[in-house]
């Protein structure tokens, strides 16, 4: 059974940093693209930013220079680590594994508010 299980969120102030994880069990993910989605209140769920097994990371206009993905195929586990964070990142957190098949986590709630 594959479980994507995301941890770390929390209240951070503006300018703050965070990192949230996701710990994947029940496939490799040493061979699948890994990817960090989003979804604020009344929006829809967006893309963040993704890790492919080519070693290729990219993120999003709104979090380029201020976010980073990051994976641990030893430990199973995708990073997200946030930095100079703004209130429009508050966001459930959700991490992905794969495109056909893909499983989903069941997110993290991070806010950021003074």
């Amino acid at each position: 059974q594959v479980q994507l299980r995301e941890s770390g969120g929390g209240l951070v102030q503006p300018g703050g940093s965070l990192t949230i994880s996701c710990a994947v069990s029940g496939l490799p993910i040493d061979v699948y693209d890994l990817a960090w989605y989003r979804q604020a209140p009344g929006n829809q769920r967006e893309w963040v930013a993704d890790d492919k097994t080519t070693g290729s990371r990219s993120y999003a206009d709104s979090v380029q220079g201020r976010f980073t993905i990051s994976r641990d195929n030893a430990k199973s586990r995708l990073y997200l680590e946030m930095r100079g964070l703004k209130p429009e990142d508050t966001a459930v957190y959700f991490c992905r594994a794969g495109v056909t098949p893909t499983y989903w986590g069941q997110g993290t709630q991070v806010t950021v508010s003074s």
